[in-house]
């Protein structure tokens, strides 16, 4: 079998789904490479480092489309909501797709792709189980993602981070808010505390916070109690109204006390909550900077503009999103290390085995013999449940 590695499309993507070193295990269960040339370039993997480990380059991205039996990318169409579709007419039926696909996004992406006989596969739909940890590649860019919002805050805060002991007396050290933790947060935290600064953290769910407090920084306690507050998967669930209202007026204090705000709330497959008003924002000193890392999905922050950096009343609000780019080498080399452990569990000695018993295959497949046959995905988008063959 081929897998092939197209060159991403999506304006100012650097990574590349599979790095040069990730070949030679792919080699062993059977695998042959496609890469599309300059596919790694922009990462810092050159065209010569695929082929001294084996794989094969191809001019043109529709003749690694049409070589390919799996086609791995990063941001697959459905994530990819700019070019994405441009790579439609390229695919064949019974190809393989594995890679972001933004699943909850838009259903009409994932009829396309349903509609062309595509078996596609959703790296982000991974279950939070300590046997598919090494293929969470939403867990690695997180991590990425909240190292990354940390150096953007220093950089932009007008103050240092450390507490420095100078000749011209003592410079006290910046006071760090981190709002969710996730694996994006518990980052920002652990980087915010490398850089010195005086770190607090909150998060609806209170068993992150021996996790808050293992990093050094201080957990945050609300007297408000969420329901349920995270599901089987350990994510956050949503909350009602309510709870967002008293938990904003709970922590308009907490945020006016420090120079910078990272938000990291999100809920899969949900609209981001809404957790710094505008009113809380004003409250902030002059000077001060919020970097929301859940800008994509709407943003944590009223103010937030989706891709831009804007400020209002003295404060900075930073809605980039997308920052494991900004970062292409060891974000590519560890999206390609999941992938790869992924496509060695999909593919044994040179065969495809798509076996929905097991739970990573079955979480992850969206659609199939040009159904869309995800239970999670179909019950979002109220779909009919799909009439199962006897014995299957």
């Amino acid at each position: 079998m081929i897998v092939g590695i197209p060159r991403e499309s999506f304006p100012g993507e650097r990574r590349v789904a599979l790095v040069p070193a990730a070949i030679p295990n792919l080699a062993k269960a059977g695998l042959e490479v496609a890469v599309e040339a300059g596919a790694g370039v922009e990462a810092g993997y050159a065209d010569a480092e695929y082929v001294a480990k084996g794989a094969k380059i191809f001019p043109r991205r529709a003749e690694v489309f049409s070589a390919a039996d799996i086609i791995t990318q990063v941001l697959c169409y459905g994530s990819n909501d700019r070019t994405g579709e441009a790579d439609l007419p390229l695919f064949h039926r019974d190809q393989v797709l594995v890679g972001f696909l933004r699943p909850f996004g838009s259903l009409q992406t994932v009829q396309d792709i349903a509609a062309k006989g595509v078996t596609s596969l959703s790296i982000e739909l991974m279950p939070r189980t300590t046997r598919a940890q090494s293929m969470d590649a939403l867990s690695s860019m997180a991590t990425i993602s909240g190292y990354k919002a940390v150096l953007i805050a220093a950089d932009t805060l007008p103050k240092m981070f450390p507490m420095l002991t100078t000749a011209a007396g003592t410079i006290t050290p910046a006071r760090v808010l981190i709002i969710g933790c996730g694996v994006a947060g518990l980052q920002a935290i652990a980087t915010a505390r490398r850089l010195g600064a005086v770190v607090a953290a909150y998060d609806l769910r209170p068993a992150v916070k021996e996790q808050v407090q293992s990093l050094g920084a201080r957990f945050v306690e609300l007297d408000i109690q969420a329901k349920d507050a995270q599901d089987a998967r350990g994510y956050a669930t949503q909350q009602d109204e309510a709870f967002y209202r008293r938990q904003r007026e709970l922590l308009g204090k907490v945020i006016a006390e420090n120079d910078v705000v990272i938000t990291a709330a999100v809920v899969p497959g949900k609209k981001s909550p809404i957790l710094v008003t505008k009113e809380m924002a004003e409250g902030m000193a002059q000077g001060s900077v919020l970097v929301d890392l859940a800008a994509e999905r709407g943003g944590n922050c009223e103010l937030t503009q989706s891709g831009e950096k804007i400020v209002h009343n003295g404060v900075t609000i930073i809605g980039w999103f997308n920052l494991a780019s900004t970062v292409p080498y060891h974000a590519s080399q560890m999206y390609a290390k999941n992938l790869a452990t992924f496509l060695q569990l999909l593919v044994r000695e040179g065969k495809l085995q798509i076996n929905t018993k097991d739970d990573i295959i079955r979480e992850t497949l969206l659609t199939q013999g040009g159904e869309i046959v995800n239970a999670r995905l179909r019950e979002s988008f109220s779909l009919p449940p799909l009439a199962t063959k006897e014995g299957a």
